[in-house]
């Protein structure tokens, strides 16, 4: 396995030869390694069927199957399939996801620490991942704004970019969002926090997720102070020609491996859509979301 930094990039890395049936622990060890340094490994020559890349997850992690059954492969449910190409008439799991900015689960309350996504059919233009870390966003935010979120915290529901369901046609609006409601409560969380692998600070803040911020009392504070963050960090240029915003490419035969706790992502859709097809795992490593919240 050779692992090299991504050229021309502030994120990533690619990772060669490598071939989860044959890796030593090691291996596996170094690869997650880069994946909390760099962020992002690009795991190059990799076809692997839904059952081999549930595999390969499993050796980075235990996965955790997506709470909404439209989502999951039909013979490998751990895998979550993101596509808009019908197989024999049939819908195969869910069209345009994370058409915004967020973490994955960010709204549960129990957030993995890895995530990997195996492109299937992909895109010949428009192809690509936004990414942004949230680490060094916090790092390049005006001492003002850090002052003013130091203590608090956030709240992150799903209730915003929640997609309709299959048996949800016809159905009150209302009982829809009091069901949301129930299954997914909103979650409060550290609006910085400690990474548990690399001890950097976090800002856990996104356009899709984040709902609300409070003082360590529980005091509601104004939602401009969240819109500030937002448009600080990137999240709010629809160019995304913001300093922090990396578009991560890929072609056929790569898999790409992220670190869920520092980065934010918004998948690439336009309104003239290719044919588009990605299956994803997502793991539990053996630490917690974060390591305590952080206090300047």
């Amino acid at each position: 396995m050779n692992i090299t930094d991504q050229p021309g990039a502030i994120l990533g890395a690619i990772v060669e030869d490598f071939d989860h049936t044959t890796a030593s622990d090691a291996d596996v060890d170094r690869l997650k390694q880069a994946v909390y340094t760099k962020k992002i490994a690009v795991l190059k020559d990799q076809d692997l069927s839904p059952r081999q890349f549930l595999a390969l997850g499993e050796r980075l992690g235990r996965p955790e199957t997506y709470y909404e059954p439209m989502y999951r492969h039909p013979e490998v449910p751990e895998v979550f399939v993101s596509s808009n190409v019908p197989e024999n008439g049939r819908q195969i799991g869910v069209p345009k996801t994370g058409k915004f900015w967020h973490a994955d689960y960010q709204f549960m309350p129990d957030p993995f620490g890895i995530t990997l996504i195996h492109p299937q059919v992909v895109p010949e233009k428009n192809r690509g991942t936004y990414f942004i870390d949230m680490g060094r966003a916090w790092e390049q935010l005006p001492a003002e704004l850090r002052k003013e979120v130091e203590d608090t915290r956030c709240r992150h529901s799903v209730r915003k970019y929640f997609k309709i369901r299959p048996h949800d046609v016809y159905r009150p609006i209302s009982e829809i969002i009091e069901e949301i409601e129930a299954k997914t409560p909103a979650i409060l969380r550290p609006t910085t926090f400690t990474h548990p692998l690399t001890g950097e600070t976090v800002l856990y803040v996104s356009e899709g997720f984040t709902v609300g911020i409070e003082s360590a009392d529980g005091e509601p504070l104004d939602d401009e102070l969240l819109r500030r963050l937002f448009e600080a960090t990137g999240q709010l240029d629809q160019t995304f020609g913001h300093e922090n915003i990396h578009l991560q490419g890929f072609e056929k035969g790569d898999l790409l491996v992220w670190d869920n706790r520092s980065l934010i992502h918004r998948a690439r859709h336009t309104t003239t859509p290719e044919p588009t097809v990605s299956h994803r795992v997502t793991v539990h490593d053996t630490h917690k979301l974060h390591g305590g919240s952080h206090t300047s």
